[in-house]
């Protein structure tokens, strides 16, 4: 005979209906979800929560925009989810939809654009009605930046989490964790880019406008620092190369044309790099960074340094149109700036400016001799003669034709021979002048380069 059980057919028990059903039955079979979760409407419902930066994806300095990954996390307590976990296998937490349940609406007020998270569809339920709510989001703000230290900026932006419709009466907001643990919190930062997180910063506040019902705020500041690495090699040692090249420039000889040639590449150089660099400098309508203001001065340095060039060359190029040194000039630069600027060939050129004072001399006695004894260059007894007898042969008239052309030649080395020794002041003033404009653009460079060095050498420390 069959057993028992089995009579009709062989047949089993149907198992029972699993815990996590029951109880997801039990939780939402009357649960409202339009309605704040509370018995008493006048209990506030408080919402603690807790934000951690994972990467900083962009920050666009010229639409004031940053674009952050963050992981939010948010519990409250719901009043109607709570359940006995004696009748349910001792099931002590439940994942329920989102869409199933309230959930507070707390917005971030910096909001300017829905950026592509995840969608997390779930969130756990404890048996005494704690529900979290745990999800990444990609949050597009819009941020205050400061870009006049780039590329030595430290930016601080601010994610203000506040209720959109409820005051602060019905919805309270806390922090989860504490102000301490938040502000050091770098354990998911997985960002290696541009930008490096410092620390991030908790506040909370009630916020109300004309005298309205107050809403509870709960900010967070994200300070960030740019990493100046690539724009340092990219962008300073260029033109610090080329500045450095100018400066070496000044060793070519002045009296040359090389040095305007060589000066016009530079410029013409440094333009082109910053044509290049151009898109790499952040643009905002707010201000501009000192690094703009920074290749500005160098190109007008640059100017200054071909200027000074053209004045220098034109100075000692075609002495032969110019007049003699004046004697104030021959005092201040070859007398008195030779001695301040510490030239060590100073003698030399005190030397060189008295033979040709001498040689002016001896020119023009010789001059004023051969004026008074025209037969100077004629023997004695050939010039008695000449006293006596006036010359009618024609040796005498070749001899006299002789003369007058040697004495032509003789003026006109004489005359060249002070073309050269006003030339030759005019250099020596040249090179006074442009030993002493040359330490001056040096003084002004390193100046401001000190500056600029101690500007973002504080910056990066502070």
């Amino acid at each position: 005979p069959c057993p028992a059980g089995t009579r009709g057919g062989s047949q089993t028990p149907e198992p029972a209906e699993p815990a996590l059903r029951r109880l997801s039955h039990h939780l939402l079979a009357h649960y409202q979800k339009g309605t704040r979760p509370v018995r008493d409407w006048r209990t506030t419902t408080n919402v603690s929560i807790d934000l951690m930066v994972y990467a900083i994806l962009s920050v666009d300095e010229k639409n004031q925009v940053l674009t952050t990954y963050i992981w939010y996390r948010q519990h409250w307590t719901d009043e109607f989810l709570r359940w006995d976990p004696a009748h349910f296998d001792n099931l002590m937490q439940i994942s329920l939809p989102a869409e199933s349940i309230w959930v507070p609406d707390i917005l971030i007020n910096e909001f300017v654009d829905v950026g592509r998270s995840p969608r997390v569809p779930y969130v756990y339920v404890g048996h005494h009605g704690e529900v979290q709510n745990l999800k990444p989001i990609q949050v597009m703000t819009a941020c205050s930046l400061d870009i006049y230290n780039f590329p030595f900026d430290v930016q601080n932006c601010s994610l203000t989490f506040t209720s959109w419709l409820h005051h602060v009466h019905d919805i309270n907001l806390s922090l989860w964790r504490q102000p301490e643990l938040v502000k050091f919190d770098r354990s998911v930062f997985m960002n290696q880019g541009e930008w490096e997180l410092l620390y991030v910063l908790s506040h909370f506040q009630e916020f109300s406008v004309k005298s309205s019902d107050s809403y509870a705020e709960m900010k967070f500041y994200v300070v960030i620092r740019r990493r100046p690495l690539f724009y340092t090699v990219s962008l300073l040692l260029p033109s610090i190369f080329l500045m450095v090249m100018d400066i070496v420039g000044f060793y070519l000889p002045p009296n040359s044309g090389e040095r305007v040639s060589f000066k016009i590449t530079l410029l013409l150089g440094y333009s082109v790099f910053l044509i290049i660099v151009s898109d790499t400098l952040p643009a905002t309508a707010v201000g501009t960074p000192l690094i703009g203001i920074y290749f500005v001065v160098c190109m007008a340095l640059l100017v200054i340094s071909l200027t000074e060039t053209i004045l220098i060359v034109r100075l000692v190029h075609k002495q032969d149109l110019q007049p003699q040194v004046p004697h104030w000039v021959k005092h201040l630069l070859l007398e008195r700036a030779t001695v301040l600027l510490c030239i060590r060939d100073r003698k030399k050129l005190s030397q060189s400016r008295t033979q040709s004072l001498d040689i002016t001399r001896q020119v023009e006695n010789t001059d004023s001799t051969a004026k008074l004894n025209p037969y100077s260059c004629e023997d004695p007894r050939e010039s008695e003669a000449a006293e006596g007898v006036r010359p009618t042969s024609e040796g005498s008239l070749l001899a006299h034709g002789i003369l007058r052309e040697v004495t032509a030649i003789r003026q006109f080395l004489e005359k060249r021979e002070e073309f050269r020794d006003v030339a030759r002041e005019w250099l020596q003033v040249g090179y006074v002048l442009d030993v002493l404009l040359f330490r001056a653009y040096m003084v002004a460079v390193l100046a401001y380069s000190i500056t600029l060095g101690t500007l973002w050498s504080v910056w990066r420390d502070a």
